[in-house]
């Protein structure tokens, strides 16, 4: 045996020996230069040597004929389905911003225009490699401070991904193929968060390119494959619902790679008392006794062209260009709300500093694309979408602001149609017969773009700004013409339906406008300071200037201390500051609108989708303006401060006030609102239609009530005021009366108010499903103790009256029963519990903080 495998082991090496000779003899070896050259002279057999696949090859080896090319930032190599950037040696290791952004996503999934990621890059050259880093700004300290160099190395640059030098061109710039960086996901430039699926390479490409002076874009097609949730089996239990299968979505993605500025600009330091978006980064400074949080507000850079002027046009103005698909009658109207934030900016020193234009022919501007982020773009989409949004792009190193494209979705008009109707409809003439005018048209879409064009100049939502100006002034013409409605634009504080057909008030005054606090918080943040050095140089002026707030409250900002309790900062408020009067005035218009909706839809033949689309609009503004009421139980009012103001910064919204909201809501909520139920209207629609709409809307109210976070508020305000606070169970009885009024006698108990009843039920031992596990909820124990006392209530009323009334008592009953036993308890959820404990609260979603929107104008959620 050993000498047989001998054997075959020499057959083995002679059959390779002769393959290889084949192989040498039909590939003759390339001789090396130097010693083999002698050898090969000499007669011997040159080695093989193959090429290096690390090595860099000629430039017209990897760059071929085929190569379709364009030159800018970098130069952008097109070679078939291969992409190549060839980045000058001047740009390897400087900071590049990029951004991702879905311009097509699949149907009914998210917005296009949704922003994926962005992240500060550059590009390093590593012996035959570049890698792409990501460049963090989390931590900063002077460049001569003797922790300069710790904290540099504290903060390691990550490397997202590393490219092969293919060649080298002019000038030594390495050449590199890119093609998976926008083909595939790189570190956090994905669309997954959009799509929640993997990412599949092989069906996703680089779509086109474009280059320009300072910035590039690159456009991808990737596929994700969606795998659905499994449906959860229980053992032995057979699967009647078979899981869907696996479904593939595309979306195109464009990504911008922007050359930040050499020189930053100088940066203002951010306070929260005025409302800014911003960056922010942990401070080492010198002289510090702690590591201090940095924040910069986000802005476009504004220089005077005559800095000793008083009102100067800026060196350069901040421009939107007006996309030529913006429907030719609204182009008026788009650029006057653009332009409107000039008499803000003359406050600050600056004129004619925000204009508006039209694309610029190719004599104007020959290197005009909208693609380019050195141009903004106010861009008019036709998707169905109703909506709008206002993004811009920053340096996070200054917080300077880049670029700032606008995106207006056909369908704004629709949703402007519906909340014009619902609130000020009978104040207008023009709003009694659908379709609206194109002149009133355009001046709605002026407003939606004066809001957006807010959000591009660094402006957050100022939802406290509604509750700042004295209900009664709010139908004076005089006050009106000057002060507007509202304070701010950032609000969402649509039209002023406080206004009485009585009032007799011109329409034009019941649209917002830019107001006093647009005009000091860009005075505030645009102002040039020319002494100041150094951003700490501002900080003395920059707090006077803040400090107008105590004497003039329409200045004052959200506060990030409020928790969710500020009893004025409300979304689509009028008027909060007297929630209850401003409501009452509301309703009186809500019910005119319900007389006039029937007349106010076209006769053409069409469906009743209008008639439906509306109802449940006006059905939306009801339950808007009952949660505005709502907010002032276990409400606070509410003041942000620093160290130097005196005084608390929030006091307990008063008993009598509370009460009176719950009385407010009583009337209105708790008892049916039969005016929503007008057959003339109802007759029209589906049987179910009107009866959902009040359920709904009664079960939101509710559960805003009982919501932990407004419990929890009414338990502390009775901790710090004893007698004088309105308590929780002073609400829980406000309830039990308003709700079960029925228990009392026999009568039937209509199919609304038994709705309502169980909503109540539901809502109270909600609260008793497992969510206390820390603790926090001192609330639960008086809602226990309301549950066993109902229960008792319900158990004897359900003896008296008819079947239909003794059966649904006893159910509630039982309900409750259960819900007391802890044998039925479900299972208790951490996860819920801690995010409850930070305030996530679902029936509080209209007092949630603010966040740089995805989008302005969602008809439900905000």
């Amino acid at each position: 045996m050993q000498k047989d495998h001998r054997g075959r082991a020499r057959l083995a090496l002679l059959t390779l020996t002769l393959a290889a000779g084949q192989a040498c003899a039909q590939t003759p070896p390339v001789p090396p230069a130097g010693a083999a050259s002698a050898a090969v002279a000499a007669g011997a057999r040159a080695p093989v040597v193959l090429p290096d696949p690390t090595e860099p090859k000629p430039f017209d080896k990897v760059i071929t004929s085929d190569a379709k090319t364009q030159q800018g930032l970098f130069a952008v190599h097109r070679v078939k389905a291969k992409l190549y950037f060839e980045i000058p040696k001047t740009l390897l290791e400087q900071p590049l911003l990029m951004v991702a952004t879905a311009t097509a996503v699949p149907a009914g999934q998210d917005h296009v225009g949704r922003a994926l990621h962005q992240d500060v890059l550059r590009f390093v050259l590593h012996q035959n490699r570049v890698l792409l880093q990501r460049v963090s700004h989390s931590a900063i300290t002077a460049p001569g401070n003797v922790m300069a160099d710790a904290v540099a190395q504290s903060q390691r640059d990550a490397i997202l991904a590393v490219f092969p030098v293919e060649a080298f061109g002019k000038g030594g710039a390495p050449v590199i193929e890119v093609t998976r960086l926008f083909a595939s996901e790189v570190g956090d430039f994905s669309a997954r968060a959009l799509v929640r699926g993997s990412a599949d390479a092989s069906r996703s490409y680089v779509d086109s390119t474009k280059a320009f002076a300072g910035s590039l874009r690159v456009d991808a097609v990737q596929t994700y494959t969606i795998t659905p949730t499994p449906v959860p089996t229980v053992p032995g239990v057979p699967v009647l619902v078979t899981a869907p299968a696996p479904r593939s979505v595309s979306v195109n993605v464009a990504y911008n790679i922007v050359r930040l500025p050499e020189q930053p600009m100088q940066p203002r330091l951010f306070d929260d008392r005025v409302g800014f978006f911003s960056v922010s980064r942990m401070d080492f400074g010198a002289g510090l006794q702690e590591a201090r949080q940095q924040r910069v507000i986000t802005r476009w850079r504004l220089e005077k062209k005559d800095p000793a002027a008083a009102l100067s046009e800026p060196v350069k103005p901040i421009v939107w260009y007006i996309d030529k698909a913006t429907p030719t009658a609204l182009v008026p109207f788009v650029k006057k709300g653009i332009e409107a934030w000039n008499v803000a900016f003359e406050a600050a020193g600056f004129k004619n500093a925000v204009q508006a234009r039209p694309y610029p022919t190719v004599e104007e501007d020959p290197e005009f694309d909208p693609e380019d982020v050195r141009y903004s773009v106010i861009r008019w989409v036709p998707s169905p979408i109703p909506n709008a949004y206002g993004p811009h792009l920053a340096d996070p190193r200054s917080g300077e602001i880049l670029n700032a494209n606008i995106v207006m979705y056909h369908n704004i008009l629709q949703l402007q149609q519906d909340w014009y109707v619902t609130q000020v409809g009978p104040l207008d003439p023009r709003a009694r017969k659908l379709p609206l005018p194109d002149d009133l048209m355009g001046e709605l879409v002026a407003y939606v773009v004066t809001h957006e064009v807010g959000h591009s100049l660094g402006f957050p939502h100022n939802m406290k700004a509604s509750s700042q100006y004295p209900v009664a002034k709010l139908r004076d013409a005089d006050w009106l013409k000057t002060m507007g409605h509202v304070p701010t634009l950032m609000d969402y504080s649509r039209f002023n339906y406080l206004v009485q057909p009585e009032d007799k008030l011109d329409p034009a005054l019941l649209i917002p406008k830019i107001g006093p606090y647009d005009i000091f918080a860009t005075r505030w943040g645009y102002t040039p300071i020319p002494s100041a050095k150094a951003p700490e140089d501002e900080r003395q002026q920059l707090n006077l200037w803040a400090r107008e707030q105590d004497a003039k409250p329409w200045l004052r900002f959200n506060s990030p201390k409020a928790e969710g309790g500020d009893a004025g900062e409300n979304t689509e408020a009028v008027g909060d500051a007297d929630a209850v009067t401003a409501t009452g005035l509301g309703l009186a218009n809500l019910q005119r609108v319900m007389k006039m909706l029937p007349a106010a839809v076209p006769q053409d033949g069409g469906d009743d989708q209008l008639l439906l689309r509306l109802y449940q609009a006006t059905w939306q503004q009801w339950a808007r303006e009952m949660g505005h009421v709502v907010a002032v139980v276990g409400g606070y009012e509410v003041q942000n401060k620093h160290n130097d103001q005196p005084g608390a910064i929030s006091k307990p919204v008063p008993r009598a006030q509370q009460a009176r909201a719950m009385a407010f809501l009583a009337r209105h909520v708790l008892a049916t609102p039969d005016w929503l139920l007008d057959p003339a209207i109802t007759q029209r629609l589906s049987p179910s239609s009107a009866g959902t709409l009040l359920t709904l809307q009664q079960r939101s109210l509710l559960r805003q009530l009982l919501a932990p976070q407004r419990t929890q508020r009414l338990v502390a305000q009775e901790a710090a005021l004893g007698g004088g606070a309105y308590r929780l169970q002073d609400l829980l009885a406000e309830l039990r009366r308003g709700v079960f009024a029925e228990l009392d006698g026999t009568a039937a108990i209509t199919a609304p108010r038994r709705s309502l009843q169980r909503a109540l039920v539901e809502a109270l031992t909600g609260r008793l499903a497992g969510f206390n596990l820390l603790g926090q909820d001192d609330g639960e124990a008086s809602i226990r103790a309301e549950l066993v006392d109902l229960q008792r209530a319900l158990t004897a009323a359900a003896g008296r009256g008819d079947a239909g009334r003794r059966a649904h008592l006893a159910g509630l009953a039982d309900g409750i029963g259960k819900a007391l036993d802890p044998r039925f308890a479900p299972a208790t959820n951490a996860a819920t519990a801690v995010l409850r404990l930070m305030g996530h609260q679902a029936g509080e979603a209209g007092e949630a903080g603010e966040a740089e929107p995805h989008a302005c104008w969602p008809g439900h959620a905000h």
